[in-house]
């Protein structure tokens, strides 16, 4: 493989905190648990080391306050990226505990018909165009260092099968992307020669989040449709 260049880090956020269980999605209010700033600072630890000139995120705030210690760390502002938010949900603001799962309501059946879209969200390509649009940007401005880009589970999960030629159609149980992982896209010229993925803060991460990780109060994966938001 040729020496990449360029490197552009896809940084998922930490622990939110949720103890009513509602998937989120884009709404505003939902801020780091005590755990998920320090599955940040562990992060921030790790890539303060690699040569990082641009740091951008999402808007929401579970991923500026990921983006934040880094930030303090390298003396780099960051910059606020709407193409990396997550993705739309029609599930958004439902809650999806045991005792209370929205997907027992018939009338939120009829969203679940297409998996390959999927029907009750944002197209995978409408995500993928969106988040390589982010990653070549970055790309450009960190030539021949590193960039990173925070964001979550989805977008960064659906550009990775995009770029190893997968079929998006996934078991959510699947994804590799814990809480705070780090999926890298390294780059010759404007090809991407390498994914590469680490777990800088997998430590800090319950044990039974590890091998099919969602944030905390997100719906357990035996419960929630394929594509939910993290």
């Amino acid at each position: 493989m040729a020496t990449p260049d360029t490197i552009v880090h896809l940084v998922r956020h930490g622990e939110v905190h949720n103890p009513e269980g509602v998937l989120y999605g884009r709404r505003d209010g939902f801020h780091l648990s005590d755990l998920g700033r320090a599955m940040a600072a562990r992060t921030a630890e790790t890539l303060a080391e690699r040569d990082v000139t641009v740091l951008r995120s999402s808007p929401l705030e579970r991923a500026q306050e990921t983006a934040a210690p880094l930030a303090e760390k390298l003396g780099l502002e960051v910059g606020l990226d709407e193409r990396v938010i997550e993705s739309t949900n029609r599930f958004e603001g439902h809650t999806f505990g045991r005792g209370n799962n929205a997907l027992r309501n018939p009338l939120l059946w009829r969203y679940l018909y297409n998996p390959f879209r999927p029907s009750w969200g944002e197209p995978y390509k409408q995500i993928v165009t969106r988040m390589m649009a982010a990653i070549h940007d970055v790309r450009r401005d960190a030539a021949g260092h590193e960039g990173v880009l925070v964001s979550h589970q989805l977008p960064i999960w659906t550009t990775r099968l995009h770029a190893e030629g997968r079929s998006f159609l996934h078991d959510p149980r699947k994804r590799k992307c814990t809480l705070c992982s780090v999926t890298s896209f390294h780059f010759v010229d404007d090809r991407i020669a390498q994914v590469s993925y680490s777990e800088p803060a997998i430590e800090l991460i319950p044990k039974g989040d590890r091998s099919a990780p969602f944030s905390a109060g997100d719906a357990p994966v035996e419960e929630r449709p394929e594509g939910d938001p993290s």
